[in-house]
């Protein structure tokens, strides 16, 4: 595989990462929620997408209903369950896996084993010797501008000091004036959207099937650990550096090699960086 080749892998693979995690490290990193049906709202949004495809809908739209749907089913989550488990990781844990196992298991109940595929836009073009999916690079673009769309809005509005405040400090938030339930339910919103968005744009490139959710719930987590929570100074980087691991692995050794070493890496860095590497690539703890 020559060097171009890699490099469009490389950014493939770190794209997939970014998008898993970037939901992701908003529900784990500021609120402290262990949220394992994660996945299984990127599969809602993967249906969504392809559910609003198969009747009709153009694919940018369809994509939108997808996130709608996601969105939806996150906040009747937050409602109905997660408020009661804030400050409880172990206990968030556990329910979020039955929920997303009742999910992906009433889905296939429901829908079925498979739903159609979709096709993937934008056609193909020729690096090197391979031919390559255009889609590619529209991935790669999603995932940065996802990243500094959130970054934004958490940085630079008013919601972002309200939920950053909320989360450092919930009792001194709410003596000032900010409506907590308010924050956090928003805040979970905001990592459903998140995670509807990759289902979206990843539903052209993969079997849409109940089980789905499992592709993007390891890379995630393992992205959010290892990058500590932080979104910018943690989860890019983290990104970064596990793609190139398994891109250099995979192109050398093979598909499954490539994964151990990932996984490898992971464990690695949790023994040398406990803290995650934002904690040391900002100098503080950051959210």
């Amino acid at each position: 595989m020559d060097i171009a080749s890699l490099v469009l892998q490389f950014g493939s693979t770190a794209a997939f990462l970014l998008l898993s995690a970037v939901g992701l490290a908003v529900i784990f990193g500021m609120m402290g929620v262990v949220n394992l049906a994660h996945g299984e709202l990127i599969m809602l949004g993967a249906y969504g997408t392809c559910l609003s495809y198969s009747h009709g809908l153009p694919l940018a739209a369809a994509m939108i209903c997808g996130v709608g749907l996601a969105t939806l089913a996150g906040m009747i989550l937050e409602a109905t369950i997660i408020r009661r488990l804030y400050g409880r990781p172990a206990e968030s844990l556990v329910v979020t896996w039955a929920v997303g196992l009742i999910v992906s298991q009433g889905t296939l109940i429901i829908l079925g084993p498979s739903l159609p595929s979709i096709p993937t836009p934008f056609g193909s073009f020729v690096l090197g010797t391979k031919s390559f999916s255009a889609y590619r690079i529209v991935l790669i673009a999603a995932s940065v501008l996802s990243l500094l769309a959130v970054h934004f809005l958490l940085k630079r509005t008013r919601f972002g000091l309200h939920a950053r405040a909320t989360m450092q400090n919930p009792e001194i938030a709410r003596a000032i004036g900010i409506d907590n339930a308010k924050i956090y339910r928003w805040t979970f919103a905001l990592g459903s959207a998140l995670a509807g968005v990759t289902g979206a744009l990843y539903a052209p490139t993969m079997s849409i099937v109940p089980t789905m959710g499992g592709s993007f719930i390891v890379q995630a987590f393992v992205t959010v650990v290892t990058g500590g929570g932080n979104l910018l100074y943690g989860t890019l980087p983290a990104a970064s550096g596990l793609g190139f691991i398994q891109t250099a692995l995979t192109a050398a050794f093979g598909n499954l090699l490539g994964v151990l070493g990932l996984l490898a890496a992971v464990i690695v860095s949790a023994g040398v960086l406990p803290n995650g590497l934002a904690y040391y690539l900002s100098g503080k703890r950051v959210s």
